[in-house]
């Protein structure tokens, strides 16, 4: 086929940009692709044309998506174009599945059978439970495993030495370090290996064995690479070495929309591109098809704030058809204001928020009053959040003032300066007199100060038993001391805020630890509602999508973003980094909105993005 005839064919509604990206074919090429500006046609049709015009054998072709759900999608527009028999041919491959091929094509080569793959998170949990334990000396919650699984797949995504493995322990207050070693070590031990050790396996290999990398070499002698701005430091190496020889490597991506930095995504790579790839070509598609103009023109005014970038814009193509909307709200008031948006949406709506909890109280009221609703990728990890379970703890404290197990859990939280030794001789004093523990610190000899303590904290908790959950949970912070340990340890306190948001709608305390329960096991099971145009979703698993109408809530300093840089020339490069990530993530949001953008200000709360998008 003449290149004339596969343009007029395949390509003849793509623009200038769009046509160039897919007649670059040789040598190394990164692709700049704004929101919105058709990357995923353009990359289905550059393989067409590679196939069609250049007589590339499809065999010779790699192409790499980060998710096994993207490598199917390619996979079934390719063949919708160009039909099964040249989709058969193709390989679309997540790094993790090319890695796997390297992993078994050098175990044959060496006669031997490679680690299994540990693949269910069950079993990698339990281990790092166990670990956790031996380690820490304290039984880990859901979130601290699910942290803890998150800090390792960091580190070796990032192939970090063990100085700076130490240093990221002591910034989370874990001894990172030694269960890092120490779950390695039982994975070696077990002949496991996990998905990050697939690609660190994958890596030693090509780099070790020159007949491994060759056969690879050859095989694909041109590799494309989507979302190439979430791909990890380790992801990048390999991806180096196989295109190495050829040097025909085509990426696509958007430093601007890389906000998987806790997962070890590197849009360095992408800012470096030109310097480790000789010969390099930078193109750009700057054209965003998806959004109204007054969009795209507020999204671009924004992400020019960050300095880690490629000079570029997004263009709208669009008019500007409707503004984008700055609702001045009380943010207890959202809640309500949003369902009736639910109830009334006949457009596909989504709420977009930067951390799973913030939507909680909005769920609690749709549930309530048996609105349809659906939710992507909802997170459980606010319910075993520490802050989740010392209110729970100190609030069950209330009703079981002998428990021993929750006393000891709490104690040293609520500032009243009890020594460890003190309460467990006060818990035994309890259990031998059959009284509540704190009534019990009256036949100890205390510090009359610490004795003190102990009689206000006893009037707190007979005081707390007869009122409402709302107004326990200010007692607990504002008077007994738990939010001044809040903040002595650097602890945000917004899952204060959903508590006491979910505990407005019940009577007693009882009801409401109850109902906690009961949400998480709605979420647990909760079904997808066919037909429901109403979904809530975080920015990050709103990501590749696109909403008739989009609803951002939760904009505000400490939440979105949780840390505000407040002198850039003061702060260090990781506090510049971590903050430039938080506006690629907001940026990330306001792009998913075709028609109306609605972000909700609230009153008396500063919004650093909210400044910046009105710039």
């Amino acid at each position: 086929m003449t290149e004339k005839e596969f343009l007029d064919k395949y390509a003849s509604s793509l623009n200038v940009q769009q046509l160039e990206a897919i007649k670059t074919i040789d040598g190394p090429v990164l692709l700049l692709a704004v929101p919105g500006s058709g990357k995923t046609t353009v990359l289905v049709n550059r393989l067409g044309y590679m196939i069609y015009c250049k007589g590339i054998a499809p065999e010779n072709i790699l192409t790499l998506t980060y998710t096994v759900a993207a490598t199917k999608d390619m996979s079934q527009r390719f063949e919708k174009i160009f039909g099964s028999e040249l989709s058969d041919r193709l390989e679309f491959r997540t790094i993790n599945g090319i890695c796997a091929k390297v992993i078994a094509y050098y175990g044959r080569m060496i006669g031997k059978s490679a680690f299994e793959l540990c693949s269910d998170e069950k079993d990698t949990g339990r281990l790092l439970s166990n670990i956790y334990l031996q380690v820490m000396r304290d039984y880990p919650t859901e979130s601290d495993i699910k942290m803890l699984r998150t800090q390792i797949t960091y580190c070796k995504n990032m192939c970090l030495p063990a100085e700076d493995i130490k240093k990221l322990g002591k910034e989370n207050d874990i001894d990172l370090l030694r269960i890092y070693d120490k779950y390695n070590a039982e994975l070696k031990a077990q002949s496991l290996m996990d998905y990050d050790d697939q690609m660190v396996y994958a890596y030693k290999i090509l780099k070790a064995s020159p007949v491994v990398l060759n056969y690879f070499q050859n095989q694909y002698k041109y590799i494309c690479v989507d979302e190439a701005q979430d791909t990890s430091k380790i992801q990048h190496m390999i991806i180096s070495l196989l295109a190495g020889k050829s040097g025909n490597l085509f990426m696509v991506g958007d430093e601007d929309q890389s906000i998987y930095g806790f997962r070890a995504a590197y849009p360095e790579a992408l800012l470096n591109f030109e310097e480790e790839h000789i010969g390099a070509k930078v193109l750009v598609m700057d054209k965003n098809y998806r959004s109204n103009a007054n969009i795209v023109q507020a999204a671009d005014i924004f992400i020019q704030h960050n300095k880690e970038r490629h000079k570029k814009h997004i263009c709208p193509t669009k008019a500007a058809n409707s503004n984008l909307n700055i609702v001045s709200i009380e943010r207890e008031a959202q809640y309500v204001y949003l369902k009736k948006v639910a109830e009334q949406t006949a457009t596909r709506t989504a709420v977009l928020y930067r951390d799973n909890e913030s939507v909680l109280p909005l769920v609690d009221i749709l549930e309530r009053e048996r609105i349809p609703y659906n939710i992507k990728n909802m997170d459980m990890t606010f319910f075993s959040h520490r802050v989740v379970l010392d209110i729970v703890n100190i609030l069950r404290f209330a009703f079981v003032p002998m428990d021993e197990e929750v006393f000891m859990k709490i104690y040293y939280k609520l500032q009243a300066y009890i020594s460890k030794s003190a309460a467990l001789e006060m818990c035994m004093q309890a259990e031998i007199h059959h009284s509540g523990i704190l009534e019990a610190a009256e036949l100890i000899d205390l510090n009359p100060h610490v004795l003190g303590n102990c009689r206000s904290l006893r009037t707190h908790f007979k005081n707390m038993a007869n009122e409402s959950p709302y107004k326990a949970i200010i007692r607990i912070t504002d008077y007994m001391g738990y939010g001044e340990y809040l903040a002595n340890n650097n602890i945000d306190d917004n899952k204060i805020f959903i508590l006491k948001m979910l505990a407005k709608k019940e009577k007693d305390i009882p009801s409401f630890l109850n109902r906690l329960t009961e949400l998480r096991q709605i979420l647990l099971e909760k079904e997808h509602v066919l037909g429901c145009k109403f979904v809530l979703s975080t920015i990050h698993s709103s990501k590749g999508l696109e909403y008739d109408s989009v609803f951002l809530i939760d904009s505000i300093n400490g939440v979105f973003p949780n840390k505000v840089v407040r002198n850039m020339e003061k702060a260090t490069a990781q506090e510049k980094k971590d903050f430039e990530e938080e506006r690629r993530i907001f940026y990330v949001g306001i792009t998913r909105a075709k028609d109306n953008l609605t972000i909700f200000k609230y009153k008396n709360k500063p919004s650093i993005f909210i400044k910046e998008l009105n710039a």
